[in-house]
């Protein structure tokens, strides 16, 4: 069976399922009931200097029947003293000294980092987690995503860190950036011992349309909050792949946070080189239980695909991820409707016509099943992704496989569409009904 303990920058823990620094690491009293549920490690709400919370706290993007597809928060680190978060981080490891418990810390000045590390390690800490990221209330005092998106900073408050804590240190980093390498650049030149991302996106999820306050609205009033949960999913997986695949950062182990709520969404993130994972939103969402349904996801795709341990493919997706420019142009799909599956709904004429490549045609004969007209199919897939029945449509590979042309290798040989109506263009001889064709009738 599958061995699902990690070994990350030297903090161990019985699973790579981690509960991040959020309202459900508030407490001792959470943190302990959810490594009764399974989970493998903790971060600690982010300590520092006590703060004052507002009324209310998080807002919402819903998308159809699904509630909470986005999360929005406002809320600030722990407002609790930082004693008692001590003393029940003791307790913790007291009862569970095999889990991964990870203090999340965010300080000002030197002297007060050098004290909290000290404060942490003597509370059994196993590792150090260092919150750049938090992009509300903390930013405006020169914390959290002020110093995430500052790497001569970061690398500085790195360097303190490094020189004061014995345990291993993690440093989580801001996506409210242009390019994530540069942080995690400085992180690795300040000597971190891994990396951990994302942390929330700057965002502001709606308006009050009675206030005409954003959501969530504090007396008549609101501020942007901090976005995460399923919807940020992809913007994560693409800036863990960016810290995977750099020369001089993917010797550093990546801790991916980013919408994980499933256990594919897990695996997915170790394809992409992260080695342990952390969630917020799906166990606010659902409750500590839901590790239970990722933990046994996790083992049944390691049993059934002959892996050991994590380690065993982790990162096994980064030599499939290129840029654009190394795709091959020769490669062809087109469309496949399954006639006995259609239900006539027409979604695919609808996308296809309007929205893509007018390659669908409907049926002149009453019928509802629409048929693909081979010549004017690109392959793009929008039938078969708008389609509401499963293998209804499906993509069929039409050519032969024998040649890989890209659009590197055409502009190495000076082959590439280089006027407004070069006829090499891919388009070029492309059917379009007239635009008349388009008039309602009279």
């Amino acid at each position: 069976m599958a061995d699902l303990s990690v070994n990350f920058a030297g903090i161990k823990a019985p699973n790579p399922f981690w509960l991040a620094s959020a309202p459900p690491t508030n407490s001792g009293y959470q943190i302990i009931k959810a490594f009764e549920a399974g989970w493998g490690g903790a971060v600690w709400k982010t300590l520092g200097l006590p703060t004052i919370n507002v009324s209310s706290r998080y807002g919402a993007v819903n998308y159809g029947n699904t509630r909470m597809a986005g999360f929005n928060n406002i809320e600030l680190i722990s407002d609790r003293p930082l004693v008692d978060n001590l003393r029940e981080m003791e307790e913790v490891k007291k009862h569970f000294p095999d889990h991964a418990v990870i203090a999340s810390l965010m300080v000002d000045t030197r002297e007060q980092w050098i004290q909290i590390i000290k404060d942490v390690e003597n509370a059994g800490a196993d590792g150090i987690e260092l919150n750049f990221g938090c992009p509300h209330g903390m930013c405006e005092r020169g914390m959290g995503s002020a110093v995430g998106q500052d790497p001569v900073v970061l690398k500085t408050i790195v360097e303190w860190v490094m020189d004061a804590a014995k345990i291993p240190v993690i440093t989580k980093l801001s996506p409210n950036i242009s390019h994530i390498t540069d942080p995690g650049l400085a992180a690795a030149q300040g000597g971190t011992d891994a990396i951990s991302l994302v942390n929330t996106f700057k965002s502001i999820v709606g308006i009050d349309l009675d206030s005409y306050a954003p959501y969530p609205v504090v007396d008549g009033k609101g501020s942007n909050g901090g976005y995460c949960g399923p919807a940020v999913k992809p913007i994560a997986l693409n800036m863990v792949k960016e810290l995977a695949q750099h020369k001089d950062i993917n010797h550093l182990p990546i801790s991916g946070i980013g919408g994980i709520e499933t256990w594919r969404d897990a695996v997915e993130f170790i394809l992409l080189g992260a080695t342990s994972l952390q969630v917020c939103t799906a166990a606010m969402h659902y409750g500590f239980g839901i590790v239970r349904e990722m933990e046994a996801g996790l083992t049944k795709f390691m049993d059934e695909r002959g892996y050991n341990t994590i380690y065993d493919f982790a990162g096994k997706a980064l030599p499939n991820v290129t840029e654009w420019k190394n795709l091959n142009l020769k490669y062809n799909v087109k469309a496949e409707i399954n006639e006995d599956k259609c239900v006539g709904c027409d979604l695919c004429y609808i996308a296809c016509d309007d929205g893509a490549h007018q390659a669908i045609a409907l049926p002149l004969d009453g019928s509802r099943i629409p048929s693909i007209i081979d010549e004017n199919c690109v392959g793009c897939n929008l039938c078969s992704l708008v389609c509401p029945v499963e293998d209804c449509i499906t993509m069929v590979r039409t050519d032969d496989g024998k040649e890989n042309v890209t659009w590197q290798q055409l502009t190495d040989k000076d082959e590439i569409p280089s006027t407004f109506n070069d006829k090499r263009a891919g388009g070029n001889g492309h059917y379009v009904p007239e635009p008349s064709k388009a008039l309602r009738s009279k």
